[in-house]
């Protein structure tokens, strides 16, 4: 015997899963491109230095070098919450949560060469 004869029949899903991994997974991809662009502003790309500035390079070269590896843990993450195993059919979303991430983890993954190469060898 149904007890609620409302529910009889009806195939309750729980939405609030996905919808809550979605929300987390776009507010994680906000913080890796806050992260980036953060990182990006501070690069010691510069030959040129300002006398008497010398000492705070190597300080901003960790920075500079941690801001990158957390932007890549901060996309694998959203990338992980964002592309569940069952996708909605909205490709266009999709395509512009890759691009971003593409050029997030390519940046960093070109700072973190960059840095090794020029500042730490």
């Amino acid at each position: 015997m149904v007890r609620n004869p409302a529910a009889a029949g009806s195939d309750v899903k729980n939405r609030g899963i996905g919808r809550g991994r979605m929300f987390m997974g776009g507010l994680l991809l906000f913080a890796a491109v806050i992260a980036w662009s953060t990182s990006l502003w501070m690069s010691p790309h510069s030959e040129s230095v300002a006398s008497g500035t010398e000492h705070v390079r190597s300080t901003v070269v960790t920075f500079v070098r941690n801001s990158a590896i957390g932007t890549l843990l901060l996309s694998a993450l959203s990338a992980w919450l964002l592309f569940p195993a069952r996708r909605p059919k909205w490709p266009a979303r999709d395509y512009a949560i890759i691009a971003v991430l593409v050029v997030l983890v390519g940046s960093s993954l070109y700072q973190l060469g960059w840095l090794y190469l020029s500042v730490l060898r």
